[in-house]
């Protein structure tokens, strides 16, 4: 069974920068981290493959940064440049190797103040 759980939201300011982190357990092929805003639709934001490769939404790319300590099985992104319209609940998302399942973590709002 693979169990997630999302920490490192909060409020902060235009400008400022978060980091989020995902635990994770089980043996996984890919983790990834997605945001929803108020009455908008789930967003993919940037993924980590098992064997390290990264990809990037256009809308982050060059702002966040996805990656992962192995030996605390956990995935991080860090947020810099954050605008108002970063403000969402983030959720991790894991793919497991094997059965190529999906997990949802229960998220973790970021809300960011102009």
């Amino acid at each position: 069974q693979v169990q997630l759980v999302e920490s490192g939201g909060g409020l902060v300011q235009a400008g400022g920068s978060l980091r989020l982190s995902c635990v994770t357990s089980g043996s996984i092929f890919s983790t990834a981290w997605y945001r929803q805003a108020r009455g908008k639709q789930r967003e993919f934001l940037a993924t980590i493959t098992r064997g390290g490769s990264t990809n990037y939404a256009d809308s982050v790319k060059g702002r966040f940064t996805i990656s992962r300590d192995n030996a605390k099985n956990t995935v991080y992104l860090q947020m810099n440049s954050l605008q108002p319209n970063d403000t969402a609940v983030y959720y991790c998302n894991v793919v497991r190797w094997g059965t190529l399942q999906s997990y949802w973590g229960q998220g973790t709002q970021v809300t960011v103040s102009s």
